[in-house]
């Protein structure tokens, strides 16, 4: 029970069955995490040792801390080369300074992550659009094609491995799908470099002897002077590895039928990235690389991430001799191929055909992050998108409802376009969308249309089941369309107002305001209540006869209109 509340309900579930499925996907986990972590290692900057190390500590604490059963977590290659980017202006690659900020802007990025979780704003991730995170994607695929390519272009042997590595990846993936390509590709790579350089004297560079393979304590070398610099980097960093996170999970969420606490997988990330550091482990993320093929190998719980830690541990250890003839090329090779398979073509051509808005963010946001500092590209993704959505809602639509069909069900529908009869007297008025003071000023234009009208409606019926809320300011603007409409001897109506938007009027006093018979629960007792207030001498000239009600009005013919 304790457990249970410690770690999640998953802990109910583990038995025999689970534990030995969780081991194969953990195998899995690790033979794919074992070349990709050497790689995103590089991609970074960083030694190829602490790739192996995020592969095992943040993996395991992510998964046991976080929510998703199913999310592997570890290096990714947007946050790697993100990272890369956004500390070389401030230390060169590799160097001891470099490594020293790589762990304290990882720590930084921990504290934050922590901290949105126990504030319970991990739900901010939602606003992270994945139009933003396809377009820094797709521009980092760009990036690391053009990091991986620069050190081969002068070097015809190092050139070769790698397309060589390249080309036996992509033939891999087609021909044996779920088999661990990568790795066989990384070690049939590293095995013609060795064999280049043994026998035809071409000099190419590999790993080298791994200090140790065994993750060990050491303490952060944080200094003060450190935060503010590394501020914009960590947030930037922050939102990208939350955002790629949140999103892997949502997706095998989804898949699996299992829950998702947003704020427990933020946690779970958070304390990752804290601990992380304190092993010599960069920031890490969910991995999809990973996640998906843990998810299809049948994992049940998260100990299929700490099985999957544990085996890249004991790899790791078995191998280190074998891991120092890892030919760098070979790496560049992984790179390009990472590269190739990160861009969602599919994605691309789903927003150029159903959301060319979306499709500009995403465009304007692979182009930030090919020509602006990575964390600059992120955060001016993340406000554009933000921009877009208030534009977007800063105009609801305002639709005129009436009725088409004679039958004696007769439903109300939209009437905008066409040549339907409507009531001279009263107006039918569906508001799609919460009024905000960002959505005030569209919505009073609207209304002010509709009172400038020729001989307009005096009487206006609002369908407010799709308000789902209103500000002050949106309060402001009923309560005077209210008295407009009084002062041209009309009234206001409202039918189905959300108990939200009725709660912030009942403490304005504008429902004492607006008077009884006005918020009506069903359309048929709204028509019923408003057309007898109607002035008799129009309904007498009127030949429209909308609502069934008009059969009772003056001058209405013999018979009932039904409705």
């Amino acid at each position: 029970m304790i457990l249970s509340r410690l770690f999640g309900p998953w802990v109910l579930d583990v038995d025999r069955r689970t534990l030995r499925a969780d081991a194969l996907a953990g195998l899995l986990g690790a033979v794919l995490a074992l070349p990709q972590s050497i790689a995103f290692a590089a991609l970074a900057g960083l030694p190829p040792a602490w790739g192996l190390y995020t592969a095992i500590v943040p993996c395991v604490v992510a998964a046991l801390a976080g929510s998703s059963r199913v999310v592997m977590s570890g290096p990714t290659n947007a946050v790697s080369l993100a990272l890369a980017a956004m500390l070389a202006p401030l230390a060169l690659a590799g160097s001891a300074e470099h490594l020293r900020l790589a762990l304290v802007v990882t720590l930084l990025v921990g504290l934050l992550q922590t901290a949105l979780a126990l504030f319970r704003l991990g739900l901010l991730a939602n606003f992270i659009s994945p139009s933003v995170m396809l377009g820094f994607t797709s521009g980092a695929a760009l990036l690391i094609a053009g990091h991986a390519a620069e050190d081969l272009l002068h070097d015809a042997p190092a050139a070769g491995v790698a397309v060589g590595t390249l080309a036996l990846a992509a033939l891999g993936r087609r021909l044996w799908p779920r088999a661990p390509t990568l790795l066989a590709a990384l070690v049939l790579a590293s095995l013609a470099a060795w064999a280049l350089q043994r026998y035809a004297q071409q000099p190419l560079a590999f790993v080298g002897t791994l200090p140790q393979a065994w993750p060990s304590w050491r303490w952060v070398p944080l200094q003060w002077g450190d935060v503010p610099r590394l501020a914009g980097i960590a947030v930037a960093l922050t939102i990208v590895s939350l955002g790629q996170t949140i999103a892997i999970a949502k997706v095998l969420a989804a898949r699996s039928g299992q829950p998702l606490d947003v704020n427990r997988e933020c946690l779970g990330q958070g304390l990752s990235n804290l601990v992380g550091p304190f092993f010599s482990c960069f920031t890490s993320s969910g991995s999809l690389n990973r996640s998906l093929p843990n998810l299809e190998a049948g994992a049940r719980t998260p100990l299929a991430a700490v099985f999957s830690a544990l085996f890249v541990l004991v790899l790791a250890l078995a191998a280190a001799p074998l891991i120092a003839w890892v030919a760098l090329a070979a790496i560049a090779g992984l790179l390009l191929w990472v590269a190739v398979t990160l861009v969602d073509r599919d994605h691309w051509r789903r927003l150029l055909q159903q959301d060319r808005g979306e499709a500009a963010i995403a465009g304007a946001t692979l182009v930030a992050t090919l020509v602006l500092p990575l964390q600059e590209a992120v955060l001016g993704g993340v406000g554009l998108s933000l921009v877009s959505y208030l534009y977007r809602t800063s105009r609801p639509a305002l639709r005129t409802m009436g009725f088409t069909r004679h039958d004696a069900l007769r439903p109300m529908v939209v009437i905008d376009g066409t040549s339907t009869p409507e009531c001279p007297q009263l107006k039918l008025l569906r508001m799609e969308g919460s009024v905000y003071f960002g959505a005030v000023a569209h919505v009073s234009e609207r209304l002010q249309a509709l009172r400038s009208a020729p001989a307009p409606a005096r009487h206006l019926l609002v369908m407010a089941k799709s308000m789902n809320f209103v500000d002050d300011a949106g309060a402001t603007l009923w309560e005077q369309e209210h008295l407009r409409r009084r002062a041209m001897d009309g009234d206001l109506y409202f039918h189905r107002p959300r108990p939200e938007v009725l709660a912030t009027w009942r403490k304005r006093g504008f429902l004492d305001r607006l008077g009884p018979q006005h918020v009506f629960d069903d359309k048929r007792s709204a028509i019923a209540a408003i057309v007898p207030r109607l002035d008799g001498a129009v309904c007498a000239g009127c030949t429209a006869r909308v609502f069934e009600e008009c059969a009772r009005q003056p001058g209405a013919p013999g018979g009932d209109s039904g409705r």
